[in-house]
């Protein structure tokens, strides 16, 4: 994912609007939906703006491994990656929850039939 894409993902992980950030960014909000289609970068003072406004480190931002060595390796790692699942598949478990329950069971019953159809057709 780019920049702008992560920006806006995190964006909807902290239930915060683009005018918002915007705003204690100091910049136009037009740059995110524009930075998106383009798959652009902003200029670095203006990123670092907008990580502090996030409160998520540049790298996370930028997709780059974390350079934060406070928290033992694993512990960033297993973060980093619930993290980037959850920017993936947020989308599909908001789905997901307006299913009712059986209608859920059902379905990751299917999904574990297909994880296992997967599995052994790789062996």
């Amino acid at each position: 994912m780019g920049f702008w894409q992560n920006v806006d993902n995190e964006l909807k992980f902290q239930c915060r609007q683009r005018k918002e950030l915007a705003s204690s960014a100091s910049f136009d909000v037009s740059y995110i939906g524009k930075g998106i289609r383009r798959n652009s970068i902003p200029a670095a003072d203006l990123a670092l703006r907008i990580a502090k406004s996030l409160n998520v480190s540049l790298e996370f931002l930028l997709d780059m491994p974390e350079t934060d060595n406070s928290a033992p390796i694993d512990t960033q790692n297993e973060t980093n990656t619930a993290l980037r699942l959850y920017h993936k598949y947020s989308d599909f478990a908001a789905e997901l929850e307006t299913l009712s329950s059986t209608e859920q069971d059902a379905f990751l019953n299917l999904l574990r039939v297909m994880n296992s159809a997967h599995t052994a057709k790789n062996q």
